[in-house]
Parts: structure tokens; C-alpha cells; sequence
């Protein structure tokens, strides 16, 4: 049994839940990876390609964009989404860390 103190930072820890709960559910997970293929699309073409209702879409990408795993960008009636790559690699180092750390 190891006896190490834990600092928590309650902002980080925080922003660490919104992230991970943004990405724990499968439909924003599918959204995601269509971004991904896409590097940059509009919430018209999630929605028609995923085959998803249009309230729904954008619920689940408040989400994503409220936990900093997207990116907007305003072109005149649409806007645009991107993953925050930079984000997302720190959610997921930090992530492999901790499973690293609970396996020692």
C-alpha cells in the first residue's frame, strides 16, 4: 500500500470531468471521428451524413464545445467545427499516465 500525499486541484480536476464525460458518450465519440475525417465541417453535414436529428447534433456539440474538444469558426449563416487537437492530446496523456501510475 503506497503512502504518497494527493494534491488535487479542484479547477483542473474540474475541467479533467467535463472532458472526459464529453467524450464518454458514443454518439459525440462518432461525432468526433467524423470531424476527424473531415478537419473542418459545418453542423449542416454532421447531421445529414451521421444521419442524426438536428437538436440533437448540436446538444451534443455544446457539449464538446463547453469541455474545449472543438473548435468554431462563424462563416456568415454556418458554423464551422475542428478538434482542438492540442486539447485532446493532453486529456489523453494524461489519461495514459494515470492508468501507467494505478498499475504500479
Amino acid at each position: 500500500m503506497r503512502k504518497t500525499k494527493v494534491s488535487i486541484n479542484n479547477e483542473k480536476l474540474h475541467a479533467s470531468s467535463e472532458i472526459l464525460r464529453a467524450v464518454a458518450h458514443p454518439l459525440r465519440m462518432k461525432i468526433l471521428e467524423f470531424i476527424d475525417q473531415n478537419e473542418e465541417i459545418n453542423v449542416n453535414k454532421i447531421y445529414n451524413t451521421l444521419g442524426l436529428e438536428q437538436s440533437i447534433t448540436s446538444q451534443h456539440l455544446r457539449i464538446l464545445r463547453t469541455a474545449g474538444l472543438v473548435n468554431t469558426q462563424r462563416d456568415g449563416k454556418y458554423i464551422h467545427y475542428s478538434i482542438d487537437y492540442k486539447k485532446l492530446g493532453h486529456s489523453v496523456n494524461a489519461i495514459q499516465r494515470f492508468l501507467q501510475e494505478s498499475r504500479k
